[in-house]
């Protein structure tokens, strides 16, 4: 059994409140972050055996974590596994996948089959990981993903803006917050590729 606890990266406190109940239920330790940034320091403050991370989320989403994590080589034997409802394409897994996740896993999670892909890692030898990716291959794979979300997350707004008038007072509010998460993702995105264009127009520039 590999030494350390359990990283949980999660921003949604009720998904975060499900990992960390369940894990310790079967006797795991588990430290949270609810963001990638957090996410950084809490790896160097708590050494963790493995580390479980969303991919949507605010100042710092898993993509990114996991690239800022791969690239010191103390971190690069850790294994990772991504969680995810939003970016569940294979073009996203495939990026996942060769930033050194070890396993990708869907929301809503299957509890039996994650606890027993938990316990298979943890016992694991560490896994020889792929070289992390340079920083222009990263952010440019990392672009065309957010680009790719940011469409579909566009075209669920314009149905459900298109649905809401026409559904009863009851069904209503539960389309309502649907909307406004969706929006609210929509955000995160763009302010997300915003940098990412300012980061590759820097890499362009001579000598970088």
């Amino acid at each position: 059994m590999r030494p350390g606890p359990i990283l949980v990266v999660e921003d949604v406190p009720n998904v975060l409140e499900l990992l960390e109940v369940t894990l310790r239920f079967k006797g795991y330790e588990v430290v949270s972050a609810h963001n990638g940034l957090e996410g950084l320091e809490m790896v160097e403050k708590a050494r963790p055996a493995m580390i479980i991370t969303d991919i949507l989320m605010p100042k710092m989403d898993g993509y990114a974590f996991v690239q800022r994590l791969r690239t010191l080589p103390e971190n690069r034997r850790i294994p990772v596994i991504f969680l995810s409802a939003t970016y569940v394409t294979p073009e996203d897994k495939r990026f996942a996948m060769s930033l050194g996740a070890t396993r990708f896993i869907e929301k809503p999670i299957d509890t039996e089959d994650f606890l027993l892909t938990i316990a298979e890692i943890m016992i694991q030898d560490p896994a020889t990981l792929p070289k992390p990716l340079d920083d222009q291959e990263f952010y440019q794979g990392y672009r065309e993903r957010l680009e790719q979300k940011l469409r579909h997350k566009n075209s669920q707004i314009a149905r459900t803006e298109r649905l809401i008038p026409t559904l009863s007072e009851e069904q209503r509010p539960a389309f309502q917050a649907m909307l406004q998460q969706a929006l609210n993702d929509v955000e995160n995105i763009r302010a997300e590729l915003q940098e990412i264009y300012r980061t590759l127009d820097e890499l362009k520039k001579p000598g970088k």
